[in-house]
């Protein structure tokens, strides 16, 4: 059974803003944009629904929406935080296609075989990842990539699709033509001047009508409409994080008792980092309470980096100031980690 999920980190960067700044919840972010001449870098759903969209002008959007807050991107953060959405990916599968900082495909096949078993799998990641990190993801799971994909889009946000084969051209037929992957504007318009405006349409004209818009590639057009598509997920080999973590058998109660932990976890990571060569520029903490609600919390550094005090010092900070807020601690779990790896810095960006 070949089995494909292709996951979709809904509204990524104003989604990491507004679960960072709980004053933007429910309201319309937009990221980037700050002055007259920038452009929207992202919109939240909330935002969208004024017809704001990235790369869009920012003057546009703000006429399109005087009350949306603009904020400043934070990109080294909106990496750290893809590399713990990218961890949670690792967990299910090595067979990981990274395609931007918040979408991947991933091969399922040899995991599952059921449709009940892929749903399961769907349904776990997106738990893991919106009690891990707080955010939603849309997932779309099929046969093939191009069914993947274009489900994980079908029911955004929070979507969780799987199209069977059986199903695929129930499913792709109705869309608009316009949405099959390398339809542009210019190609959807010569198809709406031959009166196709589906995907089944596509699918089932003849040649003759098609070849004068599509030239040689009708046919390619043509199975792309039938959802055909044998392409593999290429594996991302390149290493992302490194990560240790620990469950204990009592929680702590201490401050001090979660620091140990952190420096023992430290150093193993920064050995790990030796081994491979490896300097890191993000550090990661995560806890779990003994009530199994999960936080984790990361801080990019100024340089790439890979002394294990290094690792320490910013991780027990962010530890501290957590404990700040707690009236009482009790940690089941401790993970450290490094991301925003590199095998050769710069010697003006190494400590």
């Amino acid at each position: 059974m070949r089995a494909i999920m292709h996951v979709d980190m809904d509204a990524f960067f104003a989604s990491v803003e507004q679960r960072d700044h709980p004053d933007l919840r429910g309201r319309p972010v937009v990221v980037g944009g700050s002055s007259q001449r920038g452009v929207v870098a992202a919109a939240s759903y909330e935002a969208r629904k004024f017809g704001i969209r990235s790369a869009m002008p920012a003057a546009v959007a703000r006429k399109l929406c005087p009350e949306a807050i603009f904020v400043k991107g934070r990109h080294a953060h909106y990496r750290a935080v893809s590399a713990g959405v990218f961890e949670c990916f690792a967990r299910i599968t090595d067979c990981i296609e990274g395609i931007s900082i918040d979408e991947a495909y991933l091969d399922l096949s040899q995991q599952v075989h059921t449709q009940a078993d892929m749903l399961a799998i769907g349904r776990q990641l997106k738990q893991t990842i919106s009690s891990e990190l707080g955010l939603s993801a849309s997932v779309g799971m099929a046969g093939s990539k191009l069914v993947a994909k274009l489900a994980s889009d079908y029911d955004k946000p929070d979507g969780l699709i799987w199209i069977p084969d059986e199903a695929v051209q129930r499913f792709l037929d109705p869309m608009p033509v316009s949405r099959l992957p390398g339809v542009g504007p210019s190609t959807a318009s010569k198809l709406h001047d031959i009166g196709i405006l589906t995907i089944g349409q596509l699918r089932l004209s003849p040649l003759e009508l098609l070849t004068p818009a599509l030239g040689n590639h009708a046919v390619a057009y043509q199975a792309r409409a039938a959802g055909l598509d044998d392409r593999a997920v290429k594996s991302e080999r390149k290493r992302r994080s490194i990560s240790q973590e620990t469950t204990l058998n009592e929680e702590l109660h201490t401050l001090d008792d979660i620091e140990r932990i952190i420096h023992q976890q430290a150093g193993q990571c920064a050995e790990r980092l030796l081994q491979k060569g490896l300097f890191a520029r993000t550090v990661h903490l995560k806890l779990r309470s003994a009530g199994f609600s999960t936080l984790t919390r990361s801080r990019t550094l100024d340089a790439a980096m890979r002394d294990p005090e290094r690792i320490t010092k910013p991780v027990i900070e962010l530890a501290r100031a957590w404990a700040r807020y707690q009236t009482r601690i009790s940690v089941r779990l401790i993970g450290v980690g490094v991301s925003g790896l590199v095998q050769h810095p710069d010697r003006d960006d190494l400590l």
